[in-house]
């Protein structure tokens, strides 16, 4: 039984053996990955939609439950980031996870007193309604004010949070593979 596969941009005609099969397949797998995160991107810039990423919950448990959350998920990563000290992996990755755990610490400190600050203060001083992205804050500049702006920047912290942890997951799988080929 001949089968023709499309293998690496050349045709080959195999005898339809199981390892000629599981190549050409690897191959075309390699190809789907280069391409998948392109045309992710090309569909997220060409259809946008709402993120949804900022919701309100139901007073007042909702937002006792949340802050919960937050306090949970910051004594976790304390204790990740003290169990990563305590251990004997000394690669860069390692390292690089706990610099994540630190700047998460602090997105969850700013979390936080966001949403406590977002509980008293005066929705008087909040213009533009239901969008996120619209809404300003009005003066007077009263400290609960300003520090709740400042709590709004929470971004400041995550977006490099996750870019640690981006290179630290990879400097974990380099230093893994490496100890697999000696």
């Amino acid at each position: 039984m001949w089968v023709t596969a499309d293998c690496g941009g050349q045709v080959n005609r195999s005898c339809g053996k199981p390892e000629h099969v599981a190549w050409c397949a690897m191959n075309l797998i390699k190809k789907i990955h280069r391409i998948h995160p392109f045309f992710l991107l090309f569909l997220i810039l060409v259809f946008p939609g709402n993120a949804w990423a900022v919701q309100s919950h139901g007073a007042p448990e909702g937002l006792y439950v949340h802050q919960l959350a937050h306090v949970f998920y910051t004594a976790a990563l304390c204790y990740f980031f003290w169990n990563i000290h305590r251990s004997k992996f000394k690669s860069p990755g390692w390292r690089l996870l706990q610099v994540f755990c630190v700047l998460m610490v602090c997105w969850n400190i700013m979390a936080f007193t966001d949403h406590t600050l977002a509980a008293v203060i005066n929705s008087a001083h909040i213009t533009g309604g239901g969008d996120y992205l619209a809404t300003r804050l009005r003066g007077p500049a009263t400290a609960v004010n300003i520090w709740y702006y400042i709590t709004k920047l929470d971004h400041i912290f995550s977006v490099p949070a996750l870019f640690f942890l981006y290179l630290g997951m990879k400097g974990i799988y380099k230093s893994s593979v490496k100890e697999e080929e000696v």
